[in-house]
């Protein structure tokens, strides 16, 4: 596991430092066993966004784009209210991370600063009442992200593809608890048919196409909404609930308040 990581050598300074640090920490706490060390593999190393105050503006517009799009379907709006909290909680990541690829918004991570050992050591029991430390992305859950939304940029979707999709996505009828569940599959299959229907005169030679736009966009059901939640709107709503927030946007939020 982490002791086997052969991945040393690029922050080997930073190692020993840490090292250094951690057997004094291990000794003002009473000699509990040797401390860990740092991982510094891809599958451990925690990242933030390099430009969180532009990335996380742009998150944000596509969020309230979002929502809209939710708010604005007839069929949507239709659906008994705790249906349509039941659709937003299952399907509000997938419908986010393809308006991320609609608008064509990029980002960039970097690794995360190593845990402060000299603050811990300094202020050693002095904060165990404190609320516990904000999780981090990986590196390896942000390059999936990131290999999902360049396949989805790889098949260059219309404005109307995407409005199907989404619409095939946000209609997901194997969500538990559904009171309109046999209506909530018409409008999937609605949905689907008329991406097809799109489809046919788009690209008349691909006859695969539908099948691998269903097959990538169900790619975006395995991306965890923690991951989303922490990478893009943490730094911005802190220890607020995002699904309730986005509750409250979709049942508050007016026409004349989102942008065109």
């Amino acid at each position: 596991d982490c002791e086997r990581c052969q991945c040393h050598s690029d922050d080997k300074r930073t190692a020993i430092l840490y090292t250094l640090l951690s057997q004094n920490l291990n000794h003002s706490r009473g000699g509990r066993g040797p401390a860990h060390q740092r991982c510094l593999c891809h599958q451990r190393r925690t990242v933030c966004l390099r430009t969180p105050h532009v990335t996380c503006q742009a998150a944000s517009n596509v969020l309230v784009k979002t929502i809209s799009f939710m708010k604005n379907l007839p069929s949507f709006h239709l659906l008994p209210r705790e249906d349509q909290l039941l659709l937003l909680d299952s399907c509000w990541v997938p419908l986010f991370l393809l308006g991320l690829v609609q608008e064509m918004v990029t980002f960039e991570v970097m690794e995360t600063p190593a845990p402060s050992m000299l603050k811990k050591i300094l202020l050693d029991g002095q904060s165990k009442r404190e609320e516990p430390e904000r999780t981090q992305p990986t590196l390896a859950a942000v390059q999936r992200l990131q290999c999902c939304l360049n396949t989805f940029w790889s098949l260059d979707l219309s404005p109307k593809e995407y409005a199907y999709l989404k619409g095939a996505i946000l209609f997901n009828p194997d969500v538990p608890g559904l009171r309109a569940s046999l209506y909530i599959e018409s409008l999937q299959r609605e949905a689907q048919r008329a991406l097809q229907e799109v489809l046919q005169p788009l690209h008349p030679e691909d006859q695969g196409r539908f099948a691998r736009i269903l097959l990538i966009a169900s790619t975006l059901k395995s991306i965890p909404p923690t991951l989303i939640t922490d990478l893009f709107f943490r730094p911005v709503i802190g220890n607020a609930n995002i699904v309730e927030l986005i509750a409250e946007m979709l049942y508050e939020i007016t026409g004349g308040q989102l942008a065109p």
